[in-house]
């Protein structure tokens, strides 16, 4: 396996306040719904959009002397995440019940993993561009049951319950507090986000709540961080505050920004920073208070009686590492020294499984792993954006577009020829190969044919000769008369070098 590419540290987020400069520090809680059919405890389904309370077992209900049954499944989505996040898996893990009371929360409690996680610390490398990276540190992930919803705005008196979501399964990914920014704390979620759809372990929809984002915002003055890497002491950092239950990475952005505001404010201010739990306001563009922050023993945490200690297998971990797939860091890099792709591109390319493994089919026919990028990016993904179409909906196969590279690759076809081959081929289907041959557009690059041309124009264009001889750089004026005389079918480097042998440049 490739190693990461090299890269450096991203310069700290900065806030200038009224007296002084202050820094961001950001630790997030990524709940991500495990991509399961069946729910933690119960095998009611997880099916999104389905009829309100239809996914609902006697379980998910918390009927008298139903017992929750572990889905083993679950577990090893679980062990799949850590293993992908390059984390410890630990052998030994238990469930606790988490005791608060809530109308969608049926049982009055919530069965999680407070004291034994199922998985230990890990890291994610979360680029910020070409060669500037943060590693962000995993301190551990642990599963426990979703609670239901309530639904406040069907009746002007009422409020309505639906349990669909209780009981399915999440990872709770928390994170040491390593983010310094805004737009960091956006590309952790979305490189967290990638590798676990590249897993296979959460689907990633944020639209639909599967995965949700508790913010940790705190400011500290310059140097105090680096007092708090050294000695791990949470002393030298400020008082956080949790923003509850983000699902856009623009609102992270901004709750974080006006939130660190807010609390650089009342410190300048001479006042101190309550730990709470605030909700962001999207509308308004402000965090609000919800609660003060509660800690474990406000929820009278204790081993849940229902469940053993759940005991795995080095062995069985070790197989579900074998099936791990490529993951983005290795594949981009893979890309980057295999392909001699900017890194720039192999992160476009590798932002989506789908897009890696069709542009890897394009290699394949294409056999130029550069000029395969170019088209892929530039001319396929650009299309498709335009007319709002994703990568699997594409007219255009890989077989088709690698044709097109390889044609350019050959000189049968020139680039701009290309451009109309593959409007041919995007519109109607036809393989490239046999537009090419049926419409005629092969590239003329029978040197004695384009000589007549290049002389051509050159005899009925004195004065141009005369001004290009002076000036080498028009020469360019009579490789475009040739291209168009000869409708785009001239090989345009062997007309850009009789052009200038002609003209004795």
């Amino acid at each position: 396996m490739l190693d990461h590419l090299e890269y450096s540290a991203p310069k700290v987020k900065v806030i200038s306040g009224a007296k002084e400069d202050w820094e961001l520090v950001i630790g997030m809680e990524i709940h991500a719904q495990v991509s399961s059919e069946a729910k933690l405890f119960s095998g009611a389904s997880t099916q999104f959009g389905n009829e309100p309370n239809s996914n609902v077992s006697f379980v998910d209900a918390a009927m008298p002397g139903m017992l929750p049954v572990i889905n083993e499944y679950c577990v090893e989505q679980a062990v799949r995440t850590g293993l992908g996040l390059k984390a410890d898996i630990n052998l030994f893990s238990a469930f606790d019940r988490k005791n608060y009371f809530y109308p969608d929360l049926p049982q009055g409690y919530q069965i999680s993993q407070l004291y034994h996680p199922i998985v230990g610390e890990g890291e994610v490398v979360v680029d910020m561009e070409p060669g500037v990276a943060r590693k962000v540190r995993i301190e551990r992930i642990h599963l426990e049951q979703d609670a239901g919803k309530s639904i406040h705005d069907m009746d002007p008196t009422m409020s309505f319950v639906d349990l669909n979501r209780t009981g399915v399964a999440l990872m709770e990914i928390v994170s040491r507090p390593d983010i310094r920014g805004p737009e960091e704390a956006a590309a952790y979620v979305l490189k967290l986000r990638q590798i676990l759809r590249y897993l296979g372990t959460c689907d990633g929809n944020m639209q639909n709540g599967n995965l949700r984002a508790d913010v940790n915002v705190s400011v500290c003055r310059p140097g105090q961080y680096e007092k708090y890497q050294e000695t791990q002491d949470f002393s030298h950092l400020g008082t956080r505050c949790e923003i509850k239950n983000m699902n856009s990475t623009r609102f992270i952005q901004q709750a974080i920004d006006y939130e660190a505001r807010r609390q650089i404010a009342i410190l300048e201010d001479g006042g101190s920073i309550d730990q709470e739990t605030r909700l962001y306001d999207a509308v308004k563009g402000e965090t609000r208070s919800m609660r003060s922050k509660e800690e474990a023993h406000d929820y009278r945490y204790f081993p849940c009686p229902d469940l053993l200690p759940l005991e795995i297998e080095q062995t069985w971990v070790d197989d579900i590492a074998k099936t791990l797939p490529e993951l983005p860091d290795e594949k981009k890099a893979r890309f980057v020294k295999g392909f001699g792709l900017s890194e720039y591109d192999a992160g476009v390319l590798t932002a989506e499984t789908e897009n890696a493994d069709f542009f890897e089919k394009v290699v394949v026919t294409g056999e130029d792993g550069k000029l395969s990028a170019n088209w892929v990016i530039n001319e396929l993904f650009g299309r498709l954006k335009k007319e709002g179409h994703e990568i699997t909906e594409s007219p255009v196969s890989p077989a088709q577009l690698g044709q097109i590279v390889k044609l350019i690759k050959s000189d049968t076809i020139s680039g701009k020829i290309a451009k109309d081959v593959f409007e041919i081929c995007y519109t109607t289907g036809r393989d490239p190969e046999e537009i090419v041959e049926t419409e005629g557009m092969k590239q003329v690059t029978d040197t004695g044919a384009i000589e007549a041309a290049v002389d051509a124009v050159i005899a009925a264009n004195p004065d141009q000769v005369e001004k290009a001889k002076q000036n080498p750089k028009l020469a360019g004026w009579f490789v475009g008369q040739v291209m168009k005389a000869s409708k785009g079918k001239a090989n345009p480097k062997a007309v850009d070098e009789l052009v200038k042998a002609k003209l004795g440049l």
